[in-house]
Order: structure tokens, then C-alpha cells, then sequence
């Protein structure tokens, strides 16, 4: 298997194009015991079973053929799928204000999953997003015995949100499930981000290089740099250098996928193939002195 992993098609046209200029988010949510690991050396799987997935974000079919990705919907557009649901429990969650999300992952029979795979050292990822793609968190949740979920969040702002699991049950195939979720507080509607190229968080400069072509399979490069000097000491994040989310506009259908091999710095690269014209929204999440960051972009396929 090639070691880039591809963004590959989606089946629906996307839905919304994107205005008026917004800054880079840079929250990422608390990282709970922690599995570092290099980036994979030449020939070598990415650790987990992300790298195998589809543009719904799926795994290989199985012998009945049950998960063939032409009969399949894109990850994150449904919450319930090959008998698993993603159920949030009910959540007072105020804008600026510090709150708990809950859920569970239910099997066939109504009963909390516990046993997963582990993935880039989580049983599951949890990506929380506004529906105007203003706001990203990348949270990693704790389980309980039970099965419940749980993980501290503060959203910055009011309004509707979608929040993405993406997991593997033990045995099964790897599925990313979506569930809306409201934030209250005073709304005021945000201008969704422009397209841009460089995305400044912290100090630090990231710029991108490349566009998703339609159908066709595209390098995509991130330089990170700090005060005019380039970042050479990249520090794993999940078992890898950068993590990159991709989140389509209109119906915030769900990527996941990781960087080719390289040195720590100060590029990363991925390989990405968008299913149509139009806009999409890529979070790449990095980590460095200790720290992990958040730059984000909007682009348009064409």
C-alpha cells in the first residue's frame, strides 16, 4: 500500500461555498494517556486502521461484501450504521462556558460497546465542529466501565454543532458516526472562513501548498514555521507528525487521514482526492514544545 494515504470520492456534490475571512481556531481538547510513537518508516502502516479507510471513512469490504464504499454514505453524515449508533446524552452546554459531553456507542441489542481497537493510542477520536465550520475541537474522551464517554468541553460559541466518533469496535470495521448537538447562549451568526493559504496560531506561520483536484489523487504540503525560522522538531501527536480532518462544507461530511512519512519538520504532507468542485475545510492538527495546535484552511477543489 502506498504509505500517502488518499482522500478518495464522495458521492454527493457539495452543498455550500465559503465567504467572507474567519481566523484560525487553535483549541484541541484534553489528551488522556497519551501513546507516542514515530511516523512510519518507508513500507510501514500507519499504526491504527484509519490509513485503510474510504472517502466515508471505512474499512475494506468484508466476505459478504457488506462494506463496499460505492453503496455506503460519507463518514459522519449518519448516526446510526452496520448496527452501531453514536448516542449523545442529553447536554446543557452553554457558549464560554465549561460543560461535560457524554455519549455512548451502541451495539445492535441497545448495549454501551466497551471493547475497541486501539488507534494512533485512543480507542476513539471525537471531533466536535460548528455547522459553520468556524469552531473545530479535537477531543479525546475518557470511557468509563460502563461504556460512557465523557470529556470536559467549552464551545466558544453559541449555535449548532456536529459531533463526529470515529472508532473501531473490537473485530469489526472502523466507522465514523455524527450526532448533532445545540449550544446555547446569545446568538450571533458568524461569516463562514475564506479561502486561504496561511494560517498563523500561536506564534507559529503554516502555510499550504497544493489543491485537491476532483477525481484525482493531489500532494498536499504544510510548512510550519516559528518567528521567519522553520520548525524542524515536530513532536508526535497520536504516532504521527500532523493529523489532518477534512470536513466538506453544507453537510460537514467526515475525512480522516494521515501524513506520508517524513522527518519532524518542517513539512508534512498528504495525499488528498476530492470528490467535486467546491469547497472544503481542512483542520491540521500539529504538535510542538509540548503543545498541540490547530491551523485551519479553506480551499476549493477544481
Amino acid at each position: 500500500m502506498h504509505t500517502g494515504v488518499k482522500i478518495t470520492a464522495f458521492a454527493a456534490a457539495l452543498a455550500a461555498t465559503f465567504g467572507t475571512a474567519y481566523g484560525v481556531g487553535a483549541g484541541v481538547g484534553p489528551v488522556v494517556a497519551e501513546e507516542e510513537r514515530p511516523a512510519a518508516r518507508h513500507g510501514e502502516r500507519q499504526p491504527g486502521g484509519h490509513g485503510e479507510r474510504d472517502a466515508a471513512g471505512h474499512g475494506e469490504p468484508d466476505a459478504a461484501g457488506h462494506d463496499a464504499p460505492a453503496a455506503r454514505a460519507p463518514g459522519g453524515l449518519q448516526v446510526s450504521e452496520r448496527g452501531h449508533t453514536l448516542a449523545l446524552e442529553p447536554s446543557a452546554l452553554r457558549a464560554g462556558e465549561r460543560g461535560e459531553l457524554r455519549f455512548r456507542v451502541t451495539d445492535a441489542h441497545g448495549r454501551a460497546v466497551t471493547a475497541y481497537e486501539r488507534e494512533h493510542g485512543k480507542e476513539l477520536h471525537l471531533v466536535l465542529a460548528s455547522r459553520d465550520l468556524t469552531v473545530y475541537r479535537h477531543l479525546h474522551p475518557v470511557r468509563g466501565a460502563d461504556g460512557t464517554w465523557s470529556t470536559p468541553v467549552e464551545p466558544p460559541r453559541a449555535g449548532d454543532y456536529r459531533a463526529f466518533a470515529d472508532f473501531t469496535p473490537a473485530g469489526g470495521t472502523a466507522l465514523t458516526l455524527g450526532a448533532d448537538l445545540a449550544v446555547s447562549g446569545a446568538y450571533r451568526p458568524a461569516a463562514p472562513p475564506a479561502p486561504n493559504r496561511v494560517a498563523e496560531v500561536d506564534g507559529y506561520r503554516v502555510e499550504l501548498a497544493g489543491t485537491p483536484a476532483p477525481g484525482r489523487a493531489t500532494g498536499l504540503t504544510l510548512r510550519v514555521s516559528r518567528d521567519g525560522r522553520p520548525v524542524t522538531d515536530l513532536q508526535p501527536y497520536l504516532g504521527a507528525y500532523g493529523h489532518l480532518v477534512a470536513l466538506r462544507a453544507g453537510d460537514l461530511a467526515y475525512l480522516h487521514v494521515h501524513p506520508h512519512e517524513g522527518p519532524a519538520g518542517p513539512e508534512v504532507s498528504f495525499t488528498a482526492t476530492a470528490p467535486s468542485p467546491g469547497a472544503y475545510r481542512l483542520f491540521l492538527d500539529f504538535r510542538h514544545g509540548g503543545k498541540v495546535r490547530t491551523a485551519a484552511f479553506t480551499v476549493h477543489a477544481h
